[in-house]
């Protein structure tokens, strides 16, 4: 199978947080195998160019900035933001079509928005809305971490809730019992993903939340998930005392957390994991954020190993084959969804030749 068989092109991808970007770095980042270079210029708007200059395949990634332009440092080719060669030094013409492929980028939310597939086919307003990462209702923590695994493994993990109980135990999930005495309220089968609703009454606080609350007291706990197509997740969890969960729920006047995920292909076998963790009390005590983020990643490590091992499996023996049970629902749907979406763009792609964006 072939990267363009293995993922889908024609969609936004999240490849940094706007926080990567600050101080003139030039970001190297590869996205569905294709090696890039992000940027921010004097301009402050982002760039996003094929990480290899065009001359002798240098990465771009190593050279320097000088205003909007990067130039590359093995012979000083230099590049403007659409990836055109606007100078050879020692030489005074420059060939039309010398350039590097530029990509279609946004800015949004803090995160670096970046188009993979057809440049003509980009549409901004596609985007996901996250009002809570600009919100200052909401406070958290972006952060990064890196995945040697399939990002589709990722997403299966977060089709369910019931592994809370068993891989996190300690940190995100609490007793074993979520998973034995919780079913899913709702699982819809959307055209772009699924949306999960679980929840658990009379039950004992998680770790994580337990550590910021300081309270051992019985609560109601509503975890709300929703996937997007290609990989975008988004958690919304309520605590509220116990019995009192859906009058909190309804009125607002429950502690309220936004898990904001976003899993971008790196290679077949690895993934940019992008996150933030979001609570919407008590946002004075810069603490708070601080805790939630160091449960967050003990947490995802926890998965971590886990995903990482199963990727281990499938390159071990190919023709190992997965087995579904009734928690499965909601990723055997995306899968699917997913799958369908890919085929349906590579049967596009063999009748047209795609508008790739490239020096103006």
């Amino acid at each position: 199978m072939t990267r363009y068989e293995h993922f889908l092109r024609n969609c936004w991808y999240m490849a940094a947080w706007d926080h990567e970007l600050i101080d003139g770095r030039l970001l190297e980042r590869t996205v569905l195998e294709e090696p890039l270079l992000l940027y921010k210029g004097d301009s402050g708007r982002a760039v996003v160019l094929d990480n290899r200059c065009c001359h002798r395949g240098a990465k771009l990634s190593k050279g320097r900035l000088e205003g909007d332009c990067v130039r590359c440092m093995y012979h000083g080719l230099k590049f403007d933001a659409t990836g055109k060669c606007i100078q050879i030094p020692g030489q005074d013409n420059v060939p039309p079509r010398m350039g590097v492929r530029s990509y279609p980028v946004v800015e949004k939310d803090h995160c670096i928005w970046v188009w993979m597939g057809d440049a003509a086919l980009a549409d901004p307003g596609q985007i996901i809305d996250i009002p809570y990462l600009r919100d200052p209702a909401w406070r958290g923590m972006a952060d990064y971490m890196h995945y040697k695994a399939d990002y589709r493994l990722i997403v299966d993990n977060l089709s369910d809730f019931a592994h809370l109980a068993f891989v996190h135990t300690h940190t995100l999930g609490g007793s074993e019992e979520y998973a034995f005495k919780t079913k899913p309220v709702a699982v819809e089968r959307l055209d772009d993903g699924f949306r999960v609703e679980r929840w658990s009454l009379n039950s004992a606080p998680p770790p994580f939340h337990r550590q910021v609350v300081r309270d051992d007291a019985p609560l109601d706990r509503r975890n709300i998930g929703r996937m997007f197509v290609p990989g975008i997740f988004f958690l919304e969890t309520l605590f509220a005392p116990a019995g009192q969960g859906a009058q909190l729920a309804a009125s607002g006047g429950a502690r309220e957390y936004r898990n904001c995920q976003f899993f971008t292909p790196e290679t077949r076998r690895s993934t940019h994991f992008f996150w933030n963790y979001l609570h919407n009390y008590d946002l004075h005590d810069p603490t708070v954020a601080l805790s939630l983020h160091d449960s967050m990643v003990r947490g995802f490590l926890e998965d971590k190993t886990i995903i990482e091992d199963q990727q281990q499996v499938l390159d071990d023996d190919p023709d190992f084959r997965m087995n579904g049970i009734i928690a499965d629902a909601a990723l055997a749907h995306f899968r699917r969804l997913l799958q369908a979406r890919i085929d349906k763009e590579r049967a596009s792609m063999s009748q047209q030749t795609p508008s790739i964006q490239g020096p103006q």
